[in-house]
Formats: C-alpha cells, sequence, structure tokens
C-alpha cells in the first residue's frame, strides 16, 4: 500500500465530533444505488462464517428490506456448513436464502467470489484479515458491514484508512459492529453530554471483565496455520489480543464521549491463569492509562480469569458530574451533590445488533450514506496503542504506534504457511514480556 505520508494522530484523528453512529445524509451516487433502482432486491453476501458471522446473517435477513443471502465463504467448509444449516432453519420457507452449492466458496480465497456475487457484504472473519477483505470489497464497489476490531495491527489499519477514502469517495455505506453507537441508552447519554450536563470530562474508567471465552484444541493432522486460525482468539495475528476484540468497545466510548482520540498509552499486564501452551501468546489481563490531547485520562481494565470480579461498564468524571454506562441499557448521570441529573433505563430498548443492520440496509433503500470506518480505525488503533503498552512497558505515543507499529500478518496465506509466531520445541508460544518485548520498528 501506498502512501503519501505518514500520518499524524493530529491528521488522523481531525473532524472528531463525530455524529452519532457515523450516520452521514448525502446522496449515493448511480454506481452505488444500482442494484437498489434496477432490482428490488439487495443481494448479500457472508464472508466469515462463524458465530459472530451466523448472527450478522441473521440480523441482516431480518430487516424489513427484500435481503436476499447470494453467497458464502469462509476458510472451513464444516463452519459454512453449520453455518447455512442454521440459516435453512432460521428462514425456512422464505425466499431470502439464494444459494447453490456453487455459491457456497471455501478457502483463503473464498472472499473474492463471494464478494463478487453480492451488493453488500458481511465481513465477519477472524479480525486479522478484515484489512484485505474491506480492501477488496470497496474496489467492488460494495456495501459492507464488518466486525470490530477492523485490524489488528497498524499496517492493517493504515490499509482499511486508505480503503476508507475511496469508499467515501464511492459513498458506499459502511456500518462497523461497534453496537453501543446504535444504542439508545448510549445515545441519551452522548447528547446529556454534548449538551454540557456534566462539562468537560477529565478521566474515566472502562472496562471489560470476565472469565474469558472458548479454546479449541489441537487436534492430530493440523498444520500450524490450521491449529492457529481454529484456536484463533489466542493468537494476536488473528485476534489482536483480548484488549483488541473484546475490551475495543469500552475504549470506543471513551474515545466517542471525549470528542478525541488518544495521545499515548502507558500500562501493565500479563498471564496469571493462561499458563497453558493452548493459551497461545496473548494476555489474560492489562491495566492501561490513557491520556488524551485534552487533558483527560482514562483508565483501562480487561481480564479474563474465571472466578473473578464480572465488569463491562464505563465511568466519566466532569468537571460537573459524573456518568455511568453499560451494555445492558442503562444510563445514569449524577452531580456531584448526588442529584440525579438523568437516568435511562431501556429494558424495551431495540437490539443494537439488530439496529445497526436496520440502519445499513434502510440508508441503502433511501439513497443515504453510514460511514462508520474512520472512527472505527481509530478506535481500533486506540485498543492496539494500549496493547503495545501493556507488552512493552514503556510509553506509547498514538503517532509512533501508528507509523511504527509491527506487522503481525504471515507473509502467505495457505494451509502449509507458517505464522511469524510459531511454537518451540515443547509447543509453548513466545509470550511478550513487559520491558524486553518490542513492539515498534526501529
Amino acid at each position: 500500500m501506498k502512501q503519501k505520508t505518514n500520518p499524524s494522530r493530529r491528521t488522523f484523528c481531525k473532524n472528531t465530533a463525530l455524529v452519532a453512529g457515523g450516520m452521514l445524509a448525502m446522496p449515493l451516487d448511480i454506481a452505488a444505488s444500482a442494484h437498489v433502482l434496477g432490482d428490488d432486491a439487495i443481494k448479500i453476501a457472508l464472508v466469515g462464517c462463524g458465530g459472530r458471522g451466523t448472527g450478522a446473517a441473521i440480523q441482516a435477513m431480518s430487516t424489513k428490506e427484500n435481503v436476499k443471502l447470494v453467497a458464502m465463504a469462509d476458510a472451513f467448509r464444516d463452519r459454512l456448513d453449520d453455518c447455512y444449516k442454521i440459516l435453512s432453519t432460521k428462514f425456512a420457507g422464505s425466499d431470502k436464502l439464494l444459494l447453490k452449492e456453487e455459491d457456497k466458496h471455501v478457502g483463503f480465497d473464498a472472499y473474492k467470489a463471494a464478494i463478487d456475487k453480492a451488493d453488500v457484504v458481511l465481513l465477519t472473519t477472524t479480525p486479522g484479515f478484515r484489512p484485505i477483505h474491506f480492501e477488496y470489497a470497496v474496489s467492488k464497489g460494495k456495501h459492507v458491514f464488518m466486525e470490530k476490531p477492523v485490524a489488528t495491527d497498524a499496517p492493517g489499519i493504515r490499509r482499511v484508512l486508505a480503503a476508507a477514502e475511496q469508499a467515501k469517495a464511492k459513498k458506499l455505506n459502511v456500518v462497523v459492529g461497534l453496537q453501543r453507537r446504535y444504542q439508545k441508552s448510549y445515545l441519551a447519554c452522548l447528547e446529556h453530554i454534548r449538551a454540557g450536563k456534566i462539562g468537560q470530562i477529565v478521566s474515566g474508567q472502562v472496562y471489560w471483565n470476565s472469565a474469558g471465552v472458548w479454546v479449541k484444541e489441537r487436534q492430530p493432522g493440523q498444520t500450524e496455520m490450521e491449529y492457529q486460525m481454529r484456536n484463533w482468539y489466542y493468537f494476536n495475528w488473528l485476534c489482536g489480543d483480548h484488549i483488541v476484540e473484546q475490551h475495543i468497545h469500552n475504549i470506543d466510548v471513551a474515545n466517542w464521549f471525549i470528542g478525541e482520540f488518544p495521545l499515548h498509552a502507558q500500562g501493565m499486564g500479563g498471564r496469571e491463569v493462561r499458563k497453558d501452551k493452548k493459551y497461545g501468546q496473548i494476555f489474560d489481563h492489562h491495566f492501561v492509562e490513557f491520556t488524551y490531547p485534552s487533558g483527560a485520562v482514562i483508565s483501562s481494565q480487561c481480564r479474563h480469569q474465571p472466578g473473578c470480579l464480572d465488569n463491562v461498564t464505563e465511568s466519566f468524571m466532569g468537571t460537573k458530574g459524573k456518568i455511568y454506562t453499560d451494555s445492558q441499557n442503562k444510563g445514569i448521570i449524577k452531580g456531584y451533590d448526588g442529584t440525579s441529573l438523568y437516568e435511562h433505563q431501556g429494558e424495551n430498548d431495540p437490539n443494537p445488533y439488530q439496529t445497526e443492520h436496520d440502519v445499513l440496509f434502510a440508508n441503502i433503500r433511501e439513497g443515504k450514506v453510514t460511514n462508520d470506518t474512520e472512527h472505527a480505525a481509530k478506535t481500533t488503533m486506540s485498543a492496539i496503542l494500549g496493547r503495545m503498552a501493556s507488552y512493552s512497558g514503556q510509553l506509547v505515543t498514538f503517532d509512533d504506534a501508528l507509523n511504527r507499529g509491527k506487522s503481525l500478518m504471515p507473509d502467505t496465506y495457505s494451509w502449509d504457511a507458517m505464522p511469524k509466531v510459531v511454537p518451540d520445541a515443547d509447543g509453548n508460544y513466545p509470550v511478550p514480556v513487559p520491558g524486553q518485548t518490542q513492539v515498534l520498528e526501529s
């Protein structure tokens, strides 16, 4: 990818007064809307048929628009078949599933054939492949829903940003699965923040502390590439570590509410529980302090340790009051004298996972554009910055992380190709060591 210049954090983070959900009202050009004007059905392709991909397909096919799934792609045939079985049951008797056997594509390059057949693509593979798939979809003039994070390393972020400029020029819709930006409780709290109800945010805490996720055991006959892709959560080139893959949601809320992106970060982390070789190379806890241009400091915690306190929330302190939010549709704003300034209890609020798809397909139909790419890339870079800080034990600036962050991706993609991180003779993977691990190119 050719770069005119290395973008600075100031340039990279300009225009950060983000509209809620990244929705922009602008006319859709003829090339981008031809499928809508010439054919009532919006054809979609699913690239990545795991659990999140299956959920995204169900949500896309559950919108009010005339949406038809016409192609699927995955690296693994069994995942594609499992997904297709679920979708066939869910939409039995409908005409939303228009797939023949030749529309099911398997392998590392399968995404191309699937994307070529559709108007809208759902990019829901493991995160490491997102820049490659997004770049191709945009080059083909396709509208996109893609899951977070949008990359796992800085070169991937730069690749996404370059494609984002093309998407903007083509007036393509791009929705990213940072669904809190489509959630009523968060949108309501943001409105109060922008109205000055808590003053300027000066500090805060964001959390994703939970017991952790699944593990895929190594199976006989697997190549190293297949094993890592099956057990993808534990390898940074595929997942980014849980600070990037999960905790990105909470970091995104901080960036969104403050209206800025971090200037630098410093932190700590390690492995207290994940000591077995099956946990690959990632940490089981991170603690990072993000400092923003305004001077605000956000303390970020994420932990995957069973038996510990679970906490997936955000809290922010302003000059006039404080705010509490969580994914369970709660939003509470109080003054420092204890006065209740606002309380959102949205037990009956719409599901934001569904709302983001409703917005995407309605805007396509109505000739509007939704484009989440830039803020999603900036927030993904913020989470990568946090990982760099905890892995290295050093203060890392946003500029350095973006422009000097190392590539994690393999040189080639095939079942016999070797990832950059491989096990030693005992099957153990190299784990980052703060104070020793180098995260920046010299």
